[in-house]
């Protein structure tokens, strides 16, 4: 599939309809390529997929990452043909196995093995009988680890890692192969105030820092169960959020593409705390600024 080099990640969860608009259309009008965005427990994937493709006229959307417990196979793979049928193949539909507290705390469903129970359902969305067909697929998986990458590769069209470094993304490389896309999401903060980038990236990263899949990952890049307690320390936060001044940030950016990233996706936190996005720094980082 055509992949563009910049996109942007935000949760909507936090935001009123008219921002996650004004999301979508700034996005847009900045000459971003894909607009990623999450499924919790607040908006629905694909309702939210076809309000925002809705609001644009050429902006790809995609779910980072729908979780495949939400729905079954074949209504993943309506969705998916329905939404690149109405909208001109303009979505991407991202899954991922989510989280044992989301799948069984809310959702009330058996958590199975990440690797078995995400197979299963990619050859049960392939072999669903929808009778509606797509232009082209445009499937992507959430994927940290090497067997949930080597699976990206042999059975989607590409990996979406979440929380990670240009070292990961140098590794997720030599997993992939050069014939799969890498999509990577960066946090920053426009900020050159330290102490400022992080507290706010020792709050964003709060909801991650309890789930064994992201932990994990960190261990395994280098981090420390020292690095990982409380809110975090100085090394881990920096290396999460790109801060400092636009140059530097996107010094970092860079990294992932140097290290064999096809596109990366700003996820850009206001200094000021609040849940919508840094305006500012959606502009700062607009292709060809």
């Amino acid at each position: 599939m055509t992949i563009g080099r910049w996109g942007v990640w935000f949760s909507p969860n936090m935001l009123p309809l008219g921002e996650l608009a004004r999301l979508a259309e700034e996005v847009e009008g900045h000459g971003y390529d894909i607009l990623w965005y999450p499924e919790a427990m607040a908006y629905e994937a694909m309702s939210l997929g076809s309000y925002l493709l809705a609001r644009t006229g050429k902006l790809t959307l995609g779910s980072g990452i729908a979780n495949i417990y939400a729905r079954d196979a074949a209504a993943a793979m309506q969705g998916h043909n329905t939404l690149n049928t109405l909208y001109e193949g303009r979505f991407i539909l991202g899954l991922g196995v989510s989280h044992i507290p989301i799948v069984e705390g809310a959702r009330g469903h058996n958590y199975g093995k990440p690797l078995s129970a995400m197979r299963a359902y990619l050859d049960a969305m392939y072999a669903a009988p929808v009778q509606i067909k797509a232009p082209k697929r445009q499937v992507v998986l959430a994927a940290l680890g090497p067997k949930m990458l080597a699976l990206s590769a042999e059975l989607a069209d590409g990996a979406l890692p979440y929380n990670v470094t240009p070292e990961h993304t140098a590794r997720a490389r030599g997993i992939v192969g050069p014939g799969k896309a890498i999509y990577v999401e960066q946090k920053i903060c426009l900020t050159q105030d330290a102490a400022t980038a992080r507290r706010v990236a020792g709050e964003q990263l709060a909801r991650y820092m309890v789930l064994p899949n992201y932990r994990n990952c960190w261990l395994s890049l280098g981090f420390t169960e020292d690095d990982l307690s409380g809110s975090g320390s100085d090394r881990f936060l920096d290396a999460m959020v790109a801060w400092g001044t636009e140059a530097a940030i996107g010094d970092r950016l860079q990294a992932h593409f140097d290290a064999g990233a096809d596109h990366v996706a700003i996820q850009p936190f206001d200094p000021a705390g609040s849940a919508s996005p840094d305006w500012n720094a959606l502009a700062a980082f607009a292709p060809g600024t």
